[in-house]
């Protein structure tokens, strides 16, 4: 499939993307030494095991075992096809493309771009209505009465949906796009009678996209007594509420810059935070905090602002949440509003720099968690003050920090009257505890989600690592591949490792330079692509003397010839049973040769 477009328009397209910065836009990545490294996306793991190589252009997971470049990486993080992945880099990297024939891409992939294209028109639509058009003044002076600026209305694309039931269905139609395909993605609704109408009708708009900036649903809220409130496009490929957080976007930048993000629970909190100079916010999507959006949120940042109503229901969503993102290894921080606020409000009453103080300085999980936890006890009462003592004491045991410790430990001691000697003794007998229910939740699993940069491997055999390392060099080196041609060819003992060298061959004799990124591209097969990855991954020298490589080949030669050694022993042995003395005096002559060179070898 990959062919149908030219491999100089490929090539060209992966040049214009680095991967460091490609990836660097889904992983939170940190340089050791030549390489990056960040969270993996492909599984859960709480310590780094996923290296970007930005000389070679390429990506490997020592955990889960995936690599590639550029464009593979796309196709596995996003389930793109190879058209969709090019085309997106191609935008990325302002380069042109050939025009693509629609039939060859996936029925699926043709639906996915159609509501693209029909959520893109509509953006523009609604959101024309809303500034430009009488249909749109009521939305426009919600907006305003709410405080949001011109340039808010910009920035997020809010629109307004004129209360018509087929004005959408009739613009989308004169668009060309087909009917069927605008209800799957949930932008019209079949009414009796089989009548098309608008689900948002009579609503602001609030466009929602994926964290590639492409419209992918949308918010309604309604400006009138009507119900429900808010309403979301229906779920489909492209928009799964569950995994998308609300101005990702748009917030990724200054996320990056601030090294932390601001959560709310709604799409007017993050626009009015945005107005009051606090930029890297997002929100989830009427629904609480889910595992995969904690770990995306990981994936880009170690720290988690969580600034959720000041109610008692905005207190429960804010621990359910703060736990969950505890879990991930994200450090948490709460920006507790009083009570009867949520963020929308706050800023409206207080101003902007009075809320950025409130993010600026808000509480640790363990100083909201022990006011958290108060409401559940009578602390007049003897029994509720010791069983509230404990909770925080096991949840302290849970700090890696001696300081933090130490910290919340004095107050309890000076709040309580309790020594903190007692105190510290009792966080260790729960450290303890809690190191044994890991070790003993370890000790029954098959696997683990924590991975070292390096895992530990078994020990290959030596010839292995020979063609391996050979194998790492001739990738980089092509004077070395035509040594190892010339004087191996493919004579290697690893099957893989003969075809991998074919196609090396091959490769540079095509007249290309090597690029481990595009190699990768002409190797047909998916596990074969995955060995190449791993073994260019390799860290090895950037030069290597002609006597290394002639010890690589013998010891690779070394071990050819000891296993046909082995075979003729077999053979020979057979013979013997079979009675025929001619046959096996044969086969130990030709053993005696095999010996002699050998011995030649090493």
């Amino acid at each position: 499939m990959q062919k149908r477009i030219p491999e100089e328009v490929v090539d060209r397209v992966r040049k214009a993307n680095d991967i460091v910065d490609v990836v660097g836009e889904f992983v939170q990545l940190k340089r050791q030494g030549r390489n990056f490294f960040g969270l993996c996306p492909f599984h859960d793991e709480q310590t780094p095991s996923f290296s970007v190589t930005q000389d070679k252009q390429i990506f490997y997971c020592f955990g889960c075992k995936k690599g590639g470049n550029v464009i593979s990486f796309l196709m596995e993080l996003e389930n793109y096809t190879f058209f969709e992945a090019l085309r997106f880099l191609a935008e990325r990297g302002g380069v042109e493309l050939p025009a693509i024939n629609q039939s060859e891409e996936t029925a699926t992939s043709k639906i996915s771009q159609d509501i693209l294209s029909a959520n893109e028109w509509l953006t523009k639509l609604y959101h024309h209505l809303l500034k430009y058009t009488k249909d749109g003044k009521d939305g426009y002076k919600y907006f305003k009465q709410r405080g949001i600026s011109d340039e808010s209305i910009d920035a997020f694309q809010l629109g307004y949906a004129p209360n018509s039931r087929n004005f959408t269905a009739d613009f989308l139609n004169k668009k060309g796009f087909d009917q069927h395909v605008l209800i799957k993605g949930g932008l019209i609704t079949l009414q009796a009678g089989n009548e098309a109408t608008d689900p948002f009708r009579g609503r602001v708009i609030f466009p929602i996209r994926n964290h590639l900036g492409k419209t992918v649903a949308f918010g309604g809220r309604t400006i009138t007594d009507a119900h429900p409130k808010y309403i979301n496009s229906s779920e489909n490929e492209l928009f799964q509420k569950s995994k998308l957080l609300y101005n990702f976007d748009l917030a990724r930048t200054h996320i990056r810059k601030e090294n932390e993000v601001v959560l709310f629970e709604g799409q007017m909190d993050v626009i009015s935070a945005y107005q009051a100079g606090v930029k890297h916010a997002v929100a989830t999507l009427g629904t609480s905090l889910t595992d995969f959006q904690a770990r995306l949120l990981k994936r880009y940042v170690d720290v988690v602002v969580i600034c959720y109503d000041g109610d008692k229901a905005g207190l429960e969503a804010t621990y359910r949440a703060a736990s969950l993102l505890r879990k991930t290894g994200s450090q948490v921080k709460i920006a507790l509003l009083s009570d009867g606020y949520d963020p929308d409000g706050y800023i409206k009453e207080y101003g902007a720099q009075a809320f950025q103080r409130l993010i600026d300085n808000s509480d640790t999980f363990i100083s909201f968690y022990m006011q958290y936890l108060k409401k559940d006890y009578n602390m007049t009462n003897e029994s509720d003050r010791l069983q509230y003592i404990q909770k925080v004491v096991e949840q302290l045991a849970k700090v890696n920090s001696y300081v933090e410790r130490e910290y919340y430990l004095r107050d309890l001691s000076k709040e309580y009257h309790l020594s903190l000697d007692t105190l510290t003794k009792e966080v260790d007998k729960q450290r303890q505890k809690q190191e044994y229910q890991k070790d003993k939740r370890g000790k029954n699993r098959y696997t683990s989600t924590k991975q070292p940069f390096y895992q530990e491997k078994k020990l290959l055999p030596a010839f292995h690592n020979a063609e391996r390392r050979l194998i790492a060099y001739m990738l980089q080196d092509q004077s070395i591949a035509d040594r190892v041609q010339h004087e191996l060819g493919i004579d290697l003992n690893i099957d893989d490792h003969k075809i991998i060298v074919t196609h090396l061959y091959g490769f540079y004799e095509e007249g290309n330079e090597p690029d481990v990124s595009l190699f990768v591209e002409r190797v047909p097969d998916e596990r074969l692509k995955q060995l190449v990855i791993e073994i260019a991954i390799t860290s090895v020298g950037e030069n290597i003397s002609d006597e290394e490589i002639s010890d690589y080949i013998r010891t690779i030669r070394s071990h050819a010839q000891a296993a046909n050694i082995q075979t003729y022993k077999q053979q020979q042995k057979m013979a013997e049973k079979q009675n025929d003395p001619i046959k096996a005096a044969e086969i130990a002559m030709q053993m005696i040769e095999l010996k002699k060179q050998l011995k030649n070898i090493k």
